[in-house]
């Protein structure tokens, strides 16, 4: 028995090269070229992260699938065809993208298998899979979607099989249960390419987004006024993103996220004050803006011991950029000796500055949430003129050269935030307050006209 397996083991690893050598030495390289060329110009038109190794791993993984199964004489029935499908749109969530795998994994396959039947197959059930999973949010819409894929196998291989339905074998069944295996081993798989990809789906942001997190329970608890200040970023963003095309969950979430560091230190923040005098005026303007810078540092910090997915550290590390810590720079100019130097570099974030559209957009909400906010009297016009002037100062001082976003897209951007930060601010009509004489006098004049 160990013989032989030894013996087919040596058959794969001479034969799988060989027939790379002689049969498909054409085939690889063209299809990876075309993946390769086609993420680049994809790269040049939108801000999108995938990276083009991870791509090809996945390729080569159906194709080592399929390749086994042909040098081992196996059922080819049992070869996983959604199963790549399902996880590329479920990470990367790129119809496109998406696309461009399948077509490289079904010639891929008729090349293989020296027909056409299994590419039509592999086709046919690798863009239900990618229809049925587009912005999927839940694991039970993968395995319900693998019910369905395994459902429209077993219809296509009836299809190409001209309806001869054979009494002995019944391949049919095995298509479905092929389809329903393949969603299941796909929910099982998907944290482990998340990981080794570094990416997160939507279904992870939507956990991320339970209020029961332990780092978000701990805001709400321990930092009040960040805790509510980072919702309203959230929302803000989201919105935000909706319109100009990227990605709202994510935004969403790492906006959640991005304060977390001022737990450690939050009654030095002016939101998670009582009324008074704040703890940063009794320190020297240079402590001033070290606790206040090192709120990023220590949300790093915090959002890796609890294991925070770093696409959400981007956020906490990204939602400042390379910004100037004004007040105290400005109150360490105040209170400067003569000739003395005071470097504005000193006073500014570490940075990075934002990379996506997502970070940037979070960046914008946050500052103009904090400024709305600590205006007196926020009316419709005081509103618009502080969303203006902030967006304007972060375009101006280069906060945006990294990312992506364009002019028309500030534009739309800064509607959105002055629409929903009036509708939250705006000022609300003083009532009269009615005292309980007047109460009772109104009461008394009532009754003797009855």
């Amino acid at each position: 028995m160990k013989k032989q397996v030894i013996k087919n083991s040596i058959a794969i690893l001479v034969l799988f090269p060989l027939s790379f050598i002689l049969n498909i030495s054409v085939l690889i390289p063209l299809v990876l070229a075309t993946i390769f060329i086609y993420l680049e110009v994809w790269r040049k038109q939108r801000s999108w992260d995938c990276r083009f190794l991870h791509l090809i791993l996945l390729f080569l993984i159906i194709f080592a699938i399929g390749h086994c199964f042909l040098v081992e004489d196996l059922n080819t029935y049992y070869i996983p065809f959604s199963l790549i499908p399902m996880l590329v749109i479920v990470l990367w969530q790129n119809l496109a993208v998406s696309l461009l795998m399948i077509l490289a994994c079904s010639f891929s396959l008729a090349i293989e298998f020296s027909g056409l039947d299994f590419a039509i197959l592999f086709f046919i059930s690798a863009i239900i899979s990618t229809v049925l999973l587009v912005n999927v949010r839940r694991r039970s819409q993968i395995i319900r979607a693998g019910f369905i894929v395994g459902l429209f196998q077993a219809l296509t291989w009836l299809f190409i099989q001209d309806f001869k339905i054979s009494n002995n074998f019944n391949p049919y069944t095995f298509f479905f249960i092929n389809g329903v295996v393949c969603g299941i081993v796909a929910v099982g798989v998907l944290p482990v390419f998340e990981y080794i990809f570094g990416r997160i789906t939507n279904i992870s942001l939507l956990e991320l987004s339970d209020f029961n997190q332990p780092v978000l329970k701990r805001l709400m608890l321990e930092a009040p006024g960040t805790y509510h200040h980072s919702l309203i970023v959230g929302n803000l963003s989201e919105v935000a993103c909706e319109a100009v095309g990227a990605n709202a969950l994510l935004a969403r979430i790492g906006a959640y996220y991005h304060d977390i560091g001022k737990i450690e230190k939050a009654e030095y923040f002016s939101e998670n004050q009582n009324l008074g005098a704040s703890k940063l005026e009794d320190l020297a303007p240079s402590m001033s803006k070290l606790v206040i810078i090192n709120h990023v540092k220590e949300g790093e910090a915090l959002a890796r011991r609890y294991r925070i997915n770093p696409r959400i550290i981007n956020f906490i590390l990204q939602h400042h950029g390379t910004s100037l810590v004004y007040y105290f720079y400005h109150r360490a100019l105040e209170n400067k000796e003569e000739d003395q130097r005071i470097p504005e570099e000193g006073f500014r974030y570490p940075g990075p500055k934002p990379k996506t559209r997502e970070t940037a957009i979070v960046l914008l909400s946050d500052s103009v949430e904090a400024a709305t906010r600590a205006l007196k009297e926020p009316t419709s016009n005081r509103i618009e003129q502080e969303v203006h002037k902030i967006v304007n100062n972060k375009f101006i001082d280069g906060q945006l050269d990294e990312c992506d976003l364009t002019l028309k897209d500030l534009e739309k951007i800064s509607g959105i935030f002055i629409r929903l930060l009036t509708s939250i601010y705006h000022s609300r009509i003083t009532y009269p307050q009615e005292g309980r004489a007047d109460i009772h006098h109104k009461s008394a004049k009532k009754d003797s006209r009855q």
